[in-house]
């Protein structure tokens, strides 16, 4: 078995990162804690242009679909009340009353796991057996968690679950689906990713409401929608030629 070892050393990372963030906390005051909050917002939304703009040429409508259909799919499974029961169950083994402790994990996981760094990291690692991506990004979510464990609290180093979870079995199903991941879907991925990485920062700057949770969806969808509309592509490119 293929086993996602550069996603453990991120959780790793990331432990380490919440641990460090979690001991300045205390010496953090309210002001230093929304100045912080705008930093990582302002940071956040330039990784999420960045990265929305890897979208293929062409490609718009499956980007828009993808979006849609993965909303309504999430908003009729709940994703959000799935997240918030997992994280009321965590709260309740570990016996913690912290009321940003959903927010600190949602909020940790859907920036450490929706990023092209995850998408092509994971990828690479699961493709090639190439960690380096992962490592890099091991670093950066390691600096980025204390950030996040110094403002949200202990929700933050609990992300490393629902990390375990998708990015390690991301890697563990592109060594099994080699075919399926080509460099316009692992774009594609990446494009809808940034748009998630973009609703993070509107969150974290506070400029609206966004069920984020519930758009996770979205990545499953665009990477079913841009694997077959870059085969009728090369179909309907096959057809010109003759």
């Amino acid at each position: 078995m293929n086993w996602p070892k550069a996603t453990f050393v991120n959780m790793l990372t990331v432990t380490i990162g919440s641990l460090i963030g979690l001991w300045l906390k205390q010496f953090f005051s309210e002001d230093i804690q929304d100045i912080v909050f705008q930093a990582v917002g302002l940071g956040t939304l330039l990784i999420g242009i960045k990265m929305a703009l890897r979208l293929p040429d062409g490609y718009l409508l499956v980007f828009m679909f993808s979006l849609i259909i993965g909303a309504i799919l999430g908003q009729l499974v709940r994703v959000d009340l799935i997240f918030n029961d997992f994280s009321d169950s965590l709260k309740l083994v570990i016996g913690n009353s912290d009321s940003q402790f959903s927010e600190g994990l949602i909020t940790a996981f859907l920036l450490f796991c929706v990023g092209s760094m995850t998408i092509v990291g994971a990828l690479e690692e699961g493709l090639h057996n190439k960690k380096e991506l992962l490592y890099v990004k091991s670093m950066l979510d390691g600096f980025s968690s204390i950030a996040l464990a110094s403002t949200y609290g202990i929700g933050v180093l609990f992300s490393i679950i629902p990390m375990l979870i998708f990015q390690g079995g991301l890697t563990m199903l592109a060594f099994r689906l080699k075919h399926i991941f080509s460099q316009n879907v692992q774009d594609s991925l990446s494009a809808v990713g940034g748009m998630l990485i973009i609703g993070i920062s509107i969150l974290l700057l506070k400029l609206g409401e966004i069920s984020l949770e519930n758009l996770l969806p979205s990545l499953l969808v665009v990477s079913i929608l841009s694997f077959y509309f870059e085969k009728y592509q090369l179909k309907k490119e096959v057809k010109l030629t003759k």
